[in-house]
């Protein structure tokens, strides 16, 4: 089973969006343990993929593939998890550019960034009211949820964001991460957010160091 394991590590490695699916339900047919499977093969290879990404020695195309032939991969392998078993860990977090604002090449880095940790991430895209941000986060059961504006007009929607899940008592049940151009940490503290950071990178370390998890 060992090599299946590899061979899933292998092809996020190599962005092999084809043949993952495949191999995946090879390896499943053989009897690998779908989490072994997702865990020791797929997700490691995304982090190694990540840490070649943060080092430099790759571009964010190559991270957006690999990104997407783990999430093939998982989605052939994550139905056959016992629920009764040992559960996977996932860490899900709703992202979002705020009410007023059209901007997300931002976001749509940290999303590749986030995911290429481990985490779900389910990206709401832009424009989006802090009601709709809030009922999503409550939907899928969120841990985090991070939120970008690039423009100053748009920043107190950030503030408004905080203030009503303050209001509505969901500030206590997961964290709140902003970030855009403008943001800085004293405004992220002002508004009472859990922290902002200034590149993909960086929000990745944030977002692990809010878990609970270390790199």
């Amino acid at each position: 089973m060992a090599d299946y394991v590899a061979r899933l590590k292998q092809a996020v490695i190599d962005y092999d969006m084809e043949g993952v699916e495949k191999l995946a339900r090879e390896a499943l047919d053989q009897g690998l343990d779908p989490l072994d499977g997702i865990e020791k093969g797929l997700a490691a290879g995304i982090r190694e993929v990540g840490q070649r990404f943060g080092a430099g020695d790759l571009f964010l195309p190559e991270l957006v593939m690999a990104a997407e032939t783990m999430r093939t991969g998982v989605a052939v392998l994550e139905p056959h998890v016992k629920k009764d078993g040992r559960a996977r860990v996932v860490h899900r977090v709703v992202l979002a550019t705020v009410q007023d604002d059209i901007h997300e090449i931002g976001k749509n880095l940290v999303a590749t960034m986030l995911t290429a940790n481990g985490f779900e991430v389910v990206d709401l895209g832009v424009n989006q009211p802090g009601d709709s941000i809030l009922q999503k986060a409550q939907e899928v059961g969120a841990e985090l949820v991070g939120v970008s504006a690039l423009m100053t007009t748009s920043m107190p929607r950030m503030k408004e964001l905080l203030s009503s899940a303050e209001s509505k008592g969901d500030r206590s049940r997961r964290k709140y991460i902003v970030g855009g151009a403008p943001v800085t940490d004293q405004y992220a503290k002002e508004i009472r957010a859990d922290g902002t950071a200034g590149d993909a990178s960086g929000a990745v370390v944030l977002a692990r160091n809010l878990v609970g998890e270390r790199a």
